[in-house]
């Protein structure tokens, strides 16, 4: 009789048991942040509102978020071999790079709302946001260094070893937004070049997050090499379904208004893609990118970049990149139960219901 297959897991579910543990250890650690620092964080957390009052809801508030790159640090340390508690401080750390990215990138771009809820500088100001930001991110390289999140008991203990990994991402995080405002500046941008910003802005924090899990985990090199290779490719999938999602997403599910990527002339890869295709739409979405691109004609612009192939380059090239996520994850040799809750999180990643 032939044994059954076994059921491959859910992404929620292992999005469920990660956040479980991040949680009160990524709590623990905004808590020790000043007062002035925490009740901007702690807001944009979704944990309390704007006066401090506690916010009901699982995973800690109101649309925080599904900690999925801290997610990956935890199943890389087990797929390793290792045990998730060991790669907490670097899950924290993550979790906490990713929150500093996003509370500048609503500033930088003007957003009023994410996760359906007012951003933190919509609330609290542009200068109070960017300080909030700032915080986040030294109380990352602090937690990693020193391996502790502010608990009774500490954590694993600090490993010096994985601070210049994650300085390094941040340095190619920071390059790839920066790279992404210029963008916005620029009558012409290269599709190769959109790529490239988009592996740093968004791929490079995916691929950190697998690297540190992979150390804190005790990979080998090869394990190392191929976590990594699998985190970039599923972050760049993942910024290109975000860029799907910018243009023709639902605002229901996104917690942003519909056509936000059009409205900021995001140079987003399905943009680029549409305008480097030589086509007659393409030309049309050139012409009206040359100036603010006016609410009655962002719907025209979306039909614009689909007509020019924006839309099924993109679909494309999301498809290319978890195959090859997949095939690095697999190569790797990770543990049986790691290695599918990874694979989960790939799939979900490059769906999004995009």
């Amino acid at each position: 009789m032939t044994e059954p297959v076994a059921a491959r897991p859910c992404a929620a579910d292992v999005l469920t048991r990660t956040r479980d543990l991040l949680d009160p250890a990524l709590r623990r650690a905004v808590g020790t942040l000043p007062h002035s620092m925490r009740r901007v964080a702690g807001y944009h957390f979704g944990w309390w509102d704007a006066q401090g009052r506690p916010v009901g809801g699982a995973g800690g508030g109101a649309g925080g978020g599904k900690a999925l790159r801290p997610a990956f640090t935890l199943l890389a340390a087990e797929g390793a071999g290792g045990e998730a508690t060991a790669a907490l401080p670097a899950a924290v750390a993550v979790e906490l790079v990713h929150n500093f990215s996003l509370i500048h990138d609503d500033v930088m771009d003007g957003d009023r709302v994410r996760r359906h809820r007012p951003t933190a500088w919509a609330v609290f100001g542009r200068a109070q946001a960017i300080l909030a930001g700032d915080s986040l991110l030294a109380l990352a390289f602090a937690v990693l260094a020193t391996g502790t999140d502010g608990g009774p008991d500490g954590a694993a203990g600090g490993r010096t070893d994985g601070v210049p990994v994650l300085a390094g991402h941040v340095q190619s995080l920071l390059d790839g937004q920066s790279a992404d405002l210029d963008f916005e500046e620029r009558a012409e941008v290269g599709l190769e070049a959109c790529v490239r910003m988009a592996e740093g802005k968004t791929a490079a924090l995916f691929r950190c997050a697998c690297a540190l899990g992979a150390l804190y985990g005790g990979a080998t090199p090869d394990q190392s090499v191929l976590l990594k290779a699998y985190g970039e490719r599923v972050g760049l999938a993942f910024q290109i379904v975000d860029d799907l999602l910018g243009i023709w997403g639902d605002p229901a599910v996104t917690g942003k208004a519909v056509h936000s990527d059009l409205r900021n002339q995001k140079k987003s890869l399905p943009v680029v893609a549409a305008l480097a295709s030589g086509t007659p739409a393409g030309a049309a979405l050139a012409a009206l990118y040359r100036r603010p691109v006016a609410e009655p004609d962002l719907a025209r612009a979306a039909r614009y970049v689909e007509e020019a192939g924006g839309r099924a380059w993109s679909l494309a090239r999301v498809d290319g990149l978890l195959t090859e996520a997949l095939e690095s994850l697999r190569a790797a040799g990770l543990t049986p139960e790691a290695a599918a809750g990874l694979e989960a999180l790939a799939r979900l990643t490059a769906d999004r219901d995009r």
